[in-house]
């Protein structure tokens, strides 16, 4: 009957179409998963919930937290800040360069110069403070230098300070008295006396710019680094902290050193 026919006209063509629905469907959801970057083949950018994402997760540093009194554990408790301006720095804000703090009669760089050299010859009459020569066994470098005091000579040893006034005054001491920072530039804890033309290349460099050349030394030059901060209340950079933290984790009894303890083979 024609009514009969109309409705599997009907029919079939509503079956067709439910069809062509499904297949489009299902086209396009197997192009989204298969085409890179999110995009359709008409170029169209596809939203954020329809991308399979990958994230990649970035671990923060950790340190290990080490024994009780060595220096990775007195590297936990420095403050971690951001650097502040070096605007207003002058070494004069320091104090007098070498000044007899102890007041024992001598110069803070003869006093090192009597720590940290061998085989020294002290100046007759000058009450044992002034060195006239010596022999440094560099820590930073691993090499024996023969110190002899003269006005071109000299200056083959010199006196570094291990936390560089610059790189203090970026960390805090910025905020001390005067006094304080005369303190601090000449105490003993913060000053070696090491190979002058490596002293110069260091400048005022801190751990995360620089390092001792002579590597077996690093672990005692993290521990100083550590220490002197430690001391004084100085903060850390978030890289700083980190080369340290990578130094230490290599020796984590590594002790802090106290202001007695130059370079290794330091006279008394």
């Amino acid at each position: 009957m024609p009514s009969e026919r109309r409705s599997r006209v009907g029919f079939t063509r509503m079956s067709f179409a439910l069809v062509s629905v499904i297949v489009m469907a299902w086209l396009g959801a197997a192009l989204r998963g298969m085409t890179p970057g999110g995009m359709t083949p008409w170029g169209a950018v596809l939203r954020p919930s329809e991308r399979n994402v990958v994230t990649e997760s970035v671990a923060e540093p950790s340190m290990s937290p080490g024994e009780a009194g060595s220096a990775l554990a007195a590297l936990a408790t420095l403050a971690v800040k951001g650097r502040a301006p070096k605007t207003g720095y002058d070494r004069a804000l320091f104090g007098q360069a070498w000044a007899d703090v102890d007041r024992n009669g001598c110069d803070t760089r003869n006093d090192v110069l009597r720590r940290d050299l061998t085989a020294s010859d002290l100046k007759p009459g000058t009450h044992g403070c002034l060195v006239v020569s010596g022999t440094l066994h560099d820590p930073y470098t691993a090499a024996t230098i023969a110190f002899v005091r003269g006005q071109s000579t000299s200056s083959k040893v010199q006196i570094d300070h291990v936390v560089a006034l610059s790189d203090a005054w970026q960390k805090g001491a910025q905020q001390w008295s005067t006094p304080r920072r005369t303190t601090y530039a000449n105490d003993p804890l913060n000053l070696l006396a090491v190979d002058g033309l490596t002293n110069q290349r260091k400048g005022d460099g801190d751990a995360a710019t620089w390092l001792p050349p002579n590597k077996p030394y690093r672990c005692s030059y993290a521990a100083r680094q550590v220490a002197v901060k430690a001391k004084y209340g100085l903060w850390v950079t978030g890289a700083e902290r980190d080369a340290l933290a990578r130094i230490l984790a290599t020796c984590p009894s590594q002790r802090l050193p106290t202001a007695a303890a130059g370079s290794p083979g330091a006279g008394p």
